[in-house]
């Protein structure tokens, strides 16, 4: 009820909405979007797993039951073919059309829409995501959304009065809370709409091809605009929790009027920042500026993800190949001082939250970082070869008992393959560095390979100080750019101990070598 954690912030709204809890004992019901016009994206991981932790949260506070519904917008029209699919020419003909009319052009479904959405679905079910899927055509179709429909054509004029001061001259001739369904076409239609009998729901327009048309809204012969469809939803569900990127404060506000409007109440959610690219520019899909799901999978874990979304979401943060290892590093940083933290410390931890309270306990003996390094080195390009080092360094370990420390592996190699070793290079030290080098390699020699990370790490130290550089930074400086070829590195003990002594030892003499 204190913990200063966002999640338990944003449970706590909750706790004021229905201070008594919601009537018969109802579930609190969480809501998601998602337009399946595309492919699911990182933003569509983030909003679902904040959204999952403010649920978790609210749990932990009451005890009470909870449902997340993750609602697909399949009856919005196709607006453009996107570039990623095959048979594009086959979508041109069904711009207008509501997604779910589209034919699929990977030939998998009855349906782009239905292709999508079962692509949302896996998604989800990949994370282990608790959730009820919704589809728009369905909940329209089936009259599920009749009632509050009504109430949209009964209360027309006061939803006109909300959205046409939010519209240009051009758009306000043609604006109409209700996009009926071409009979003729199937087309959904952006034209004027009049109510002719709002109880019966009856409205009239005129068609594509000249002709007036009367017909009833109801049933899904019509879709809502989208702001009117977001008020409506949350009416119709009775959804008391969605949040939504900052670039839909407007929105948010908007549909929070229709819904009152309308004799409902809008959920509780806050907006939340954007990512930025490298350059601090919006990240943007058209653009392909960003950092796909997948791309992020290819050299982090899940947890380092969610680790990463957990963060600051009302801060904008940079969202590019070159957070990753940090993020996985202090993941397990996180994780590993979660067991002897207090309560209060343990709530505020992301590792609660990435975990719904019931953290890993297993720990990693090395970091990503410290992976990073030696799978960077030549010769210790593959995960095969990765292990041997590891396994030397941690004998008890292998990639059949520690899973977890075998995925990391991989996820360095890759990382380390395509970003890191091809930007690094070496430097010649300086007689200054030659001299400490050649004393390293001294103390090196009268070490066993059994000698710990630590003991090494002291010797280092020891070093350093016996030779006259201006700080024992500008000497691990010199160790990274001289061994590595890098101007940042690890721990040098505990790399020394992983890449061995012998090995360790080959790297100074390469750097003493003339040149």
């Amino acid at each position: 009820m204190t913990s200063k954690a966002w999640p338990y912030e944003e449970a706590r709204k909750l706790l004021k909405r229905w201070p008594d809890g919601k009537p018969d004992g109802e579930p609190m019901l969480f809501e998601t979007g998602y337009g399946p016009s595309g492919l699911p994206h990182i933003g569509t991981f983030n909003e679902v797993l904040r959204t999952t932790m403010v649920r978790h949260a609210f749990e932990e506070l009451t005890g009470a039951p909870t449902r997340l519904v993750a609602f697909s917008d399949d009856m919005d029209g196709l607006r453009k073919v996107p570039d990623n699919v095959p048979n594009r020419e086959l979508l041109g003909k069904h711009l207008g059309q509501p997604l779910t009319k589209v034919p699929d052009p990977f030939e998998e479904y009855e349906s782009f829409a239905h292709h999508n959405n079962a692509m949302l679905r896996r998604f989800l079910d990949r994370f282990g995501f608790e959730y009820e899927f919704v589809s728009s055509t369905d909940a329209y179709s089936s009259g599920q959304f009749d009632t509050a429909l009504r109430q949209v054509l009964r209360k027309w004029d006061e939803i006109l009065g909300v959205m046409l001061p939010t519209l240009g001259e051009e758009r306000r001739q043609t604006y109409s809370p209700v996009l009926p369904i071409s009979p003729t076409s199937g087309r959904v239609l952006q034209v004027p709409v009049r109510v002719v009998d709002a109880e019966a729901g009856i409205v009239a327009f005129t068609d594509e091809d000249g002709a007036e048309i009367e017909q009833s809204a109801l049933g899904g012969l019509s879709k809502l605009q989208w702001k009117v469809d977001w008020a409506m939803r949350w009416v119709a569900l009775g959804v008391d929790y969605e949040m939504a990127g900052k670039d839909l404060i407007d929105s948010t506000i908007q549909s929070g009027k229709i819904a009152r409007i309308i004799g409902g109440r809008p959920p509780e959610g806050f907006n939340y920042e954007m990512f930025l690219d490298e350059k601090g520019e919006k990240i943007s899909k058209s653009k392909g500026n960003g950092l796909s799901l997948e791309q992020w999978l290819t050299y982090g874990n899940e947890e380092s993800l969610a680790f990463f979304a957990f963060r600051e979401p009302r801060k904008a943060k940079s969202l590019h190949i070159g957070v990753i290892p940090r993020a996985v590093d202090e993941y397990y940083q996180f994780r590993g001082n979660y067991a002897t933290q207090p309560v209060e410390q343990q709530l505020g931890n992301p590792v609660h939250h990435i975990h719904g309270g019931k953290v890993p306990t297993a720990s990693l003996p090395l970091t990503y970082g410290l992976l990073l390094n030696l799978a960077s080195l030549p010769g210790v390009g593959d995960k095969e070869t990765a292990w041997k080092f590891v396994q030397r360094y941690a004998p008890d370990t292998s990639a059949e008992s520690h899973k977890e420390l075998d995925n990391l592996i991989g996820l360095a190699v890759n990382y380390a393959r395509d970003f890191v070793a091809p930007t690094l290079s070496r430097r010649s030290p300086s007689e200054e560095e030659r001299a400490a080098l050649a004393d390293l390699d001294t103390e090196l020699a009268k070490l066993t390979p059994e000698t710990s990370g630590d003991e090494i790490q002291h010797i280092v130290f020891e070093v350093g100080k016996r030779h006259p550089f201006e700080s024992l930074r500008h000497w691990f400086q010199a160790l990274y750019e001289t061994l590595l070829g890098s101007s940042q590195g690890p721990r040098m003990g505990s790399f020394i101990a992983l890449y061995g002594i012998d090995n360790s030892r080959r790297l100074i003499a390469e750097a003493l070598a003339p040149a």
